[in-house]
């Protein structure tokens, strides 16, 4: 039976819960439509995050980003939105979406959402030699 496209987020307990780690998901075919023209809009996606209790699915995470492919919708609303989606399903230590949107009328738009939980605290940065 082929996928459709669906909202729905699945998610699996983090193997690696004892330890902050970073889990970086490159999504090079995201398209939406301008809700000003209807044309198509194409970006890449980057999701960068450090993981709670729980990681995201790629399957589902594939079928939630093609179900925009037909939705109207601005860069900065839709970059918040997914955002705002996955930081519900995973409730990660923090979490960064990068949407870099391809040119349209010699325009290029990269519009970076962050989140971080309340609690957490980025490791201090690790110089080596």
């Amino acid at each position: 039976m082929p996928s459709t496209p669906e909202r729905t987020l699945e998610t699996f307990p983090n193997p690696g819960s004892e330890r902050d780690y970073s889990i970086r998901i490159r999504m090079p075919e995201f398209t939406c439509l301008c809700p000003k023209t209807e044309q198509p809009d194409f970006a890449e996606l980057t999701l960068e995050y450090v993981p709670d209790a729980l990681c995201v699915e790629l399957k589902s995470l594939k079928l939630y980003v093609w179900s925009y492919r037909n939705e109207k919708a601005f860069h900065e609303a839709v970059t918040n939105h997914i955002l705002g989606d996955l930081v519900a399903a995973l409730h990660p230590r923090f979490m960064r979406l990068h949407a870099d949107f391809n040119v349209r009328g010699g325009i290029y738009t990269t519009v970076v959402a962050e989140h971080r939980a309340p609690e957490w605290e980025p490791p201090a940065p690790v110089s080596l030699p």
